[in-house]
């Protein structure tokens, strides 16, 4: 029977390298892309059956904004780097 002690040690990391992530970011597009595209399309043809434009507008934008951020590798990076360059700070590449 183990002690309360031994079940509460942290368990030691595996003895590979760690996970592996290579591709992870390819993998995530591919898997909710096509569903972000369908929320965006029924919430989008709802807002317009229903009249109300500048909901429909505002959401479109927004989705524009995610879609943009979501799609474009590396996009987070280059406008961190961008910002601290402008900033003055030496980011060392």
């Amino acid at each position: 029977m183990q002690t309360a002690v031994e079940l509460a040690a942290p368990t030691p990391p595996p003895p590979s390298g760690g996970i592996n992530t290579e591709g992870l970011a390819d993998f995530l597009r591919t898997f909710f892309g096509p569903l972000f595209l369908v929320i965006v399309s029924v919430v989008a043809i709802f807002f317009l059956f229903t009249r109300e434009i500048t909901r429909f507008v505002q959401f479109i934008l927004l989705a524009i904004g995610i879609g943009v951020i979501f799609y474009v590798p590396n996009i987070i990076e280059t406008t961190a780097k961008a910002i601290a360059a402008a900033l003055g700070i030496d980011v060392g590449n």
